[in-house]
């Protein structure tokens, strides 16, 4: 077990013992959207879905609208995901949503790995089915409502203003300004704790997995102590 493994876990590419995978879930009550992009200044504000399902044109404005904005490509984005925004923003009462990323090519998702904590070399994104989202002041209410509906993946970046969510296997994680905060799947929590212990957490238990750590705000650092998450991981999963 590695960062790379550990990274691939949250980006939902690969099967882990107890990581489940979300059930099929009722079409959202709301179907018309009205989303921003900052990067490129579009908006999208109409109807995605009628009656008989999701409507094609506006599905193919959709994925144009969430396109890569490094490079310009277009990828058919998941229904799911789509439906997966459209439901946290109705349980959360957003009106707005305000798109941060949602499809990358694997060029972009190879540069941002480069350089950004937290990149999983095969994202979900490279897929069409993640999208990054901000809601403004109800954020950390969207993200709860978000992981209630269990429905993929919600990662919460609370220093960075903004929510994760997929369309793949269910599991959730926090990055804060440390590094990896937390990483939650089939029950279990690893993490840190204020002195910088490493802690695998299950049924109320908290057991020290590392001895202590320090301070780490640099790529590399959280890198490291990503690495000793995925060394935590493979120990909690051999008990």
């Amino acid at each position: 077990m590695n960062r790379r493994l550990l990274l691939a876990m949250i980006a939902g590419t690969v099967a882990a013992p107890r990581l489940a995978y979300a059930v099929p879930a009722p079409p959202p009550t709301l179907t018309r959207l009205h989303l921003f992009n900052p990067h490129t200044g579009e908006t999208f504000d109409g109807v995605y879905r009628d009656k008989s399902g999701p409507i094609v044109s506006a599905v193919e404005d959709l994925s144009h609208f969430l396109r890569d904005f490094h490079s310009g490509k277009v990828m058919e984005m998941d229904v799911a995901v789509i439906d997966f925004l459209a439901a946290v923003m109705g349980a959360a009462n957003q009106q707005t949503a305000m798109v941060l990323s949602a499809y990358r090519t694997a060029e972009t998702n190879a540069m941002l790995a480069r350089t950004t904590f937290g990149v999983a070399e095969h994202s979900q994104h490279m897929y069409g089915r993640a999208i990054d989202v901000h809601f403004g002041s109800n954020l950390l209410g969207a993200m709860e409502a978000a992981r209630k509906m269990q429905r993929g993946g919600v990662g919460w970046y609370p220093h960075s203003g903004f929510i994760h969510i997929d369309s793949g296997p269910v599991r959730n994680w926090d990055l804060d300004e440390s590094g990896l905060g937390k990483f939650l799947f089939g029950g279990r929590s690893i993490h840190f704790d204020r002195h910088g212990n490493l802690l695998i957490s299950e049924g109320g238990r908290r057991v020290p997995l590392m001895v202590r750590g320090g301070r780490m705000l640099s790529v590399r650092q959280r890198m490291a102590r990503l690495h000793r998450l995925a060394r935590a991981e493979f120990l909690a999963r051999r008990h």
